[in-house]
């Protein structure tokens, strides 16, 4: 596979490997590709949360909360 990067993309790469932290590009590009999957599985979990968190205030089981201490009290008796 052979993969074009943008002359920034390449110094920030370069950059890595020369830092010790990684062995070669192919490592830089791979943790890169990794962290973004991670990302992306984090997003999804997100917004799948938000939408059942707006169908449940729109079916009018939200929940008024006035102060911090009240949210950690119902966090403690949802645990």
């Amino acid at each position: 596979m052979e993969i074009v990067l943008t002359a920034e993309l390449e110094n920030a790469v370069k950059a890595k490997v020369q830092s010790g932290l990684y062995h070669d590009a192919s490592e830089v590009v791979s943790e890169a590709l990794r962290q973004s999957l991670a990302m992306d599985r984090e997003h999804t979990w997100l917004a799948r949360e938000a939408a059942i968190g707006y169908a449940q205030s729109e079916a009018g089981l939200a929940v008024t909360l006035d102060s911090k201490e009240q949210f950690m009290a119902l966090v403690r008796e949802e645990s």
